[in-house]
């Protein structure tokens, strides 16, 4: 995380993905669904998933810990009843998945020197991306050698600016020095570092200074970091954008970078969420009737106009009312007696089968005495 790039492309999976609407529904006839707001485990996902943490914090601490560690862990809480009542996070450095001989998965959590043994009912676990199903592997370990050269790169700046932008060399003396330890550090006190840039050096019995460095140009230290920057916004698959790197992005082509976020880096994180909250949290009858679902739909708006557009062809066609799309956009609703609730078509549509039936119908109309 003392990377730039890597606090930047956590900060931006993990606050996008607490941000978003998460809500608990239950199926209806139809195929319809509505919010089960009675339901306990709703007011846990969406408002507070304990006494310390509301729902955006719960979910942006353990999206953290899923990106850098490859494993989020809550322990559940339940009551009497076995209902849920509480959601708490564990640290994934300190937790262990095992297997009992009867193939029974637990874990064991190192609480302040005490070994913990959790039941797999009693922990939420999210799992990334790994190689045998149950845990996975931290995305920092597998990409250890990019991160390393990026922070070689930043060391290497600093220590650079650090000594005033100054490259280090060699002092020549024509003769032999009796102590060069003590005129070493006597150069460096007097002009290494930035609050001794740009002083003078003044250079007694024959002596030359030889700088030895290469410049930073030279070595392509600008364009290593680059690099490296976008190397690192690839491990989490990021657009470089989304992380300050504007070089190669467009007014045209930033719209369409961050659609492909949500299609290609956010969904596959919102699968993995739901499907674990679902198994961890909804019994297996509750399971027929519930389920749970973040809601995208603000991330994939687009922009106003086509947002309009896309409302008319939808009103158009009956596939939805004022009131839906009054919903989209935050607009309080139209009572049904004002016709908030109708879905209406285009009068002109008819089935292909009665194609030219309100011809003859205009026809007859208009030619009453027409024989029949």
């Amino acid at each position: 995380m003392q990377m730039t790039a890597v606090y930047s492309c956590v900060r931006v999976l993990a606050e996008t993905l607490a941000g978003l609407p998460l809500h608990l529904y239950k199926r209806g006839n139809s195929n319809s669904k509505e919010k089960a707001k009675d339901h306990a485990i709703y007011f846990l996902l969406h408002d507070e998933p304990n006494t310390e943490m509301t729902s955006f914090v719960f979910r942006e601490t353990l999206m953290t810990h899923l990106l850098l560690w490859g494993n989020a862990y809550a322990q559940i809480i339940r009551n009497g009843r076995n209902e849920v009542i509480g959601l708490y996070p564990l640290m994934p450095n300190k937790m262990t998945v095992m297997r009992s001989e009867d193939g029974e998965i637990f874990y064991k959590y190192n609480h302040k020197s005490e070994e913990v043994y959790l039941l797999k009912e009693d922990v939420l676990h999210i799992p990334g991306l790994g190689f045998d199903g149950l845990i996975g592997y931290s995305p920092i370990t597998m990409a250890k050698n990019a991160i390393g050269m990026a922070m070689a790169c930043e060391d290497y700046g600093a220590s650079f600016f650090q000594n005033g932008a100054q490259p280090g060399g060699v002092l020549e003396h024509p003769g032999i020095i009796k102590d060069p330890e003590r005129v070493r550090e006597s150069w460096n006190a007097a002009f290494q570092g930035p609050k001794n840039a740009n002083k003078v050096a003044v250079l007694e019995e024959g002596m030359k200074y030889q700088p030895i460095a290469i410049a930073p140009s030279e070595a392509q230290f600008l364009e290593t970091r680059k690099f490296q920057l976008n190397e690192i916004a690839r491990i989490f698959r990021i657009p470089p954008h989304m992380i300050g790197d504007l070089e190669r992005s467009s007014f045209s082509n930033i719209e369409q970078q961050s659609l492909e976020f949500v299609k290609y880096t956010l969904d596959p994180w919102i699968v993995r969420w739901e499907q674990s909250l679902e198994r961890a949290l909804l019994t297996k009858k509750e399971k027929e009737s519930y389920f749970i679902k973040f809601n995208l739909d603000g991330l994939l708006r687009g922009d106003y106009e086509s947002r309009m557009n896309g409302y008319a062809v939808g009103r158009q066609n009956g596939w939805m009312s004022a009131n839906d799309i009054r919903e989209l956009e935050n607009l309080d609703r139209i009572s049904a007696e004002e016709g908030g609730d109708l879905y209406l078509v285009n009068g002109n549509m008819l089935p292909l089968d009665k194609a030219g039936s309100f011809y003859q119908q205009k026809g007859e109309e208009i030619n009453p005495n027409e024989e029949k």
